[in-house]
């Protein structure tokens, strides 16, 4: 059984190989939770406010407070950034807050824009379906930024009845996942929008312990059996964490991970992880991957390319880990 103690062990090992202000910061913050205002952690935010990867997200954001479109990657802009979804979901991960320079407040300000028919970039497709998913998709940006926010009241509740309807048998029904769909977006298709699960847990308050049940036996089982984005799945592991795939396998991680009770189809996967964890408590993603400063764990510690693949899979496992600690209390 995964304890929070073990997870601070390789945490603190963590900490002890790489010192950079930025991985130094992300551990401290959001891995080990250390309180915002602690005196420690305020002097250590210097540094990571100036530091270069902190200071790069600032350099790039437009003056819209984006970085491009919000999925739409611009091919004829060589952008180290390709979509503000991207440099908006790295902000977080980071570690930055909207009270952290002024990144992530204008960012959402471009959010909101969005959703108030102000931006320049408009309807994102052209098919009915487009414009609930991509008020979707902005409400969890904008949610995760600032919690409970007010413009994303009306979307939130959409989804929440939607979900409400889809699962109120105790298990999920695409006819009536169908119905409500069109009662609530006037849409015709067959075809749905895919069930916002990260929106409608960003307030998990508002949903019953039975419905989170029902979307992780639903949404987790298919994810576990089928993967998520990718083939391989939590049950069809390799004996080694340095796999060519590995790396491509914390979607599908992450996605089930979301949920309370994970553990139902993530208990081997953790197993897996602590058992590959190096001598030194870290973990390495292996010479198969070819881009250890990767859009969303990017952390420029320096230029040596195994050191940044280390400290890029290590935080990679134990952010998985931590949640996973979270939820199946």
């Amino acid at each position: 059984m995964l304890t929070k103690s073990e997870l601070q062990k390789h945490a603190a090992a963590l900490l002890d190989f790489c010192k950079y202000p930025a991985v130094q910061y992300k551990v401290k913050f959001s891995l080990l939770d250390t309180p915002y205002q602690d005196e420690e952690l305020s002097e250590l935010r210097k540094d990571f406010l100036n530091s270069d990867i902190v200071e790069e997200m600032y350099e790039t954001q437009d003056e819209h407070g984006g970085w491009g479109k919000l999925r739409s990657k611009d091919y004829s802009v060589k952008a180290k950034i390709p979509t503000s979804g991207v440099g908006i979901e790295r902000c977080l991960y980071i570690g930055l807050t909207i009270e952290d320079r002024d990144i992530l407040f204008m960012a959402s300000e471009y959010l909101q824009d969005l959703l108030c028919g102000r931006s320049r970039e408009g309807v994102f497709e052209k098919n009915e379906r487009a414009n609930p998913w991509q008020n979707a998709i902005v409400c969890n940006l904008l949610e995760a930024i600032t919690p409970n926010h007010p413009l994303c009241d009306e979307t939130y509740y959409r989804w929440l009845y939607i979900a409400n309807r889809a699962y109120e048998e105790g298990e999920y029904s695409y006819e009536k996942d169908r119905a409500a769909q069109h009662e609530i977006f006037l849409t015709r298709e067959d075809r749905l929008v895919p069930m916002q699960s990260e929106l409608l847990l960003k307030r998990r308050q508002e949903i019953s312990v039975s419905l989170e049940d029902a979307m992780l036996r639903h949404l987790g089982r298919l994810a576990s059996e089928n993967g998520h984005f990718w083939e391989k799945t939590p049950d069809r592991l390799p004996e080694n964490f340095v796999y060519h795939k590995t790396r491509r396998w914390f979607h599908t991680f992450n996605y089930i991970n979301q949920f309370k009770g994970s553990k139902l189809y993530l208990e081997n996967a953790v197993e897996w992880l602590l058992e590959n964890a190096r001598e030194d408590g870290l973990w390495d993603w292996g010479p198969q991957v070819k881009d250890p400063w990767g859009y969303f764990g990017y952390f420029s510690c320096n230029r040596n390319y195994k050191h940044n693949r280390v400290v890029d899979a290590t935080i990679e496992v134990l952010s998985f880990l931590k949640q996973y600690i979270e939820n199946n209390q």
